[in-house]
């Protein structure tokens, strides 16, 4: 199967196209994004007020990043389980988002907002995280370094490699790869 290439920001049309179970190449940026930055993204959208960068066609790479070597762009930069973002996701989607890349499964509100709000999920691969830090070409800070690992970054990526497990249509890779395996 072909990689698809993607481009950041996203476009409805973009995520339109997309489907569970393809595999794409993304380029341009991705904020990185945990549990702690989450909760503060959802505490000052509920109060109107505006987000440290603009989230309109964005993706949200639920990762942080091992100390950066000298030399290096960044350190290793694996995915974190998507799972502890799940009651933060669907207020992120609605604000303009238009996905997320983590590992595992998210849940069923996730889902419903993927579909109302146009968006997609994606799976980085665990375990590789020392070969995704290669996609990395820049690593800029962009709110609450006090964080640490969890603070937001803007990387600037370069044919970072994910695959579409749940889709706006639907769509859900976890479901359907269940399906396909399970005993008649």
């Amino acid at each position: 199967m072909a990689k698809i290439t993607i481009t950041t920001p996203l476009t409805d049309e973009v995520v339109m196209s997309l489907k569970a179970g393809d595999e794409v190449l993304i380029s341009g940026a991705i904020y990185t994004a945990r549990d702690a930055a989450h909760r503060r993204m959802t505490e000052i959208l509920d109060r109107g007020e505006k987000l440290p960068f603009d989230i309109k066609g964005q993706l949200i790479y639920y990762a942080g990043p091992t100390p950066t070597r000298p030399g290096k762009v960044i350190g290793s930069i694996g995915p974190t389980s998507s799972v502890r973002m799940n009651p933060y996701a669907p207020r992120l989607l609605q604000a303009g988002s238009k996905g997320m890349i983590g590992k595992g499964e998210m849940n069923a509100d996730v889902q419903m907002a993927l579909q109302k709000y146009t968006a997609v999920y994606l799976a980085a691969v665990g375990g590789a995280a020392a070969l995704i830090a290669q996609t990395v070409v820049k690593n800029e800070p962009v709110a609450w370094e006090e964080l640490g690992t969890e603070a937001i970054r803007k990387l600037t990526v370069k044919d970072f490699p994910a695959i579409v497990v749940q889709d706006c249509h639907g769509g859900n890779l976890f479901l359907e790869g269940v399906k396909k395996y399970a005993k008649i």
